[in-house]
């Protein structure tokens, strides 16, 4: 089924980037809890996309779009108390940061959130170009998550977010179960994870992402573009439209 699935999906993308010079540029987004597999499935999607020919930019929203990173890691850690450190199986992290919420909290968040979105409009039109992909590993929507959704006010400031920030052509949203994820990248509390997922769920629907289930890494690399070809068909046809 994975390389039937990736034979049609071939066919789709000889079409999609064929006189890429006239097709608008392709924003690609990966999101999800910690542990849910977005960097595997970042680079398979990657060499996939390379090993067809296409020039693809791989970036980060904290490395290239958040802002005042440095203030905000020395915060967590000198702050907060966080670990700051990554998670393995091996060596479990206890990260203080996102998982811990109040209203002082949520105010700087929020502005942060906002300085995000200005400079994600200027990193976008800084880096796209027709017919070469850009994937994004996490986005503004991974920033979203952490607020407490089942509250209304967060929703609220969300939605609002939303509307100003840059829609990418494609968000995939990689869905975990918590105790999986979690033994994978032992980070934050389980409590904390279960929370965590329901609000991407919420943020799902709200932004209008992919949801990608859960699965073995190459069911989901081929359900990753399955996706990305009924996307990039869509697109097609719509610069045909145009045209007529």
């Amino acid at each position: 089924m994975y390389q039937t699935v990736l034979a049609i999906e071939r066919d789709f993308l000889d079409q999609f980037f064929s006189r890429t010079t006239k097709l608008k540029p392709v924003l690609i987004t990966f999101s999800g809890i910690d542990g849910s597999g977005k960097s595997t499935q970042i680079e398979k999607l990657r060499e996939y996309l390379a090993s067809e020919g296409f020039h693809v930019r791989q970036m980060a929203f904290w490395d290239d779009a958040a802002v005042f990173r440095k203030a905000r890691s020395g915060f967590s850690r000198r702050v907060l108390q966080s670990d700051g450190s990554v998670g393995s199986p091996e060596k479990p992290a206890l990260r203080r940061d996102k998982n811990l919420q109040n209203w002082p909290l949520f105010v700087g968040r929020s502005v942060l959130h906002l300085l995000d979105v200005v400079n994600l409009w200027r990193v976008v039109r800084k880096n796209k170009q027709p017919g070469s992909p850009i994937i994004f590993d996490r986005y503004i929507y991974d920033q979203l998550a952490a607020l407490p959704m089942q509250r209304w006010w967060a929703r609220a400031f969300a939605r609002l977010l939303l509307r100003f920030a840059p829609k990418p052509d494609l968000s995939f949203l990689l869905d975990a179960i918590p105790e999986e994820a979690r033994a994978r990248k032992p980070e934050y509390p389980l409590e904390f994870m279960h929370k965590y997922r329901s609000s991407y769920l919420e943020l799902c629907t709200m932004a209008g992402m992919e949801l990608i289930s859960a699965g073995e890494p190459d069911d989901v690399h081929a359900a990753i573009v399955e996706c990305f070809g009924r996307s990039s068909t869509r697109q097609l046809h719509s610069r045909k439209s145009d045209q007529w």
